[in-house]
């Protein structure tokens, strides 16, 4: 499930960088180890520069130790 929203996320931004001009312009391929909050961001912070991104993470879920917090800080929502 959270795989399927971060592929979406990539995909937009993709197609956000051909709206802006940038249809055909391949940048090259980019693996990013992590599937924390971090790791997720670089994602799709590269994705939306051109980049192919392959985002791999040891754990079944994306999320990392934020997905293990039931509220997060400032506000205190919940983190998932």
């Amino acid at each position: 499930m959270e795989m399927e929203r971060v592929e979406d996320q990539i995909r937009k931004s993709l197609a956000d960088n051909v709206r802006r001009g940038f249809e055909g312009q391949y940048f090259g391929d980019v693996m990013v180890v992590g599937g924390g909050v971090s790791g997720v961001q670089a994602a799709l912070d590269l994705a939306a520069a051109g980049f192919r991104v392959y985002l791999v993470d040891k754990a079944p879920s994306l999320g990392g130790h934020m997905a293990q917090l039931d509220k997060t800080f400032p506000t205190n929502d919940c983190s998932i």
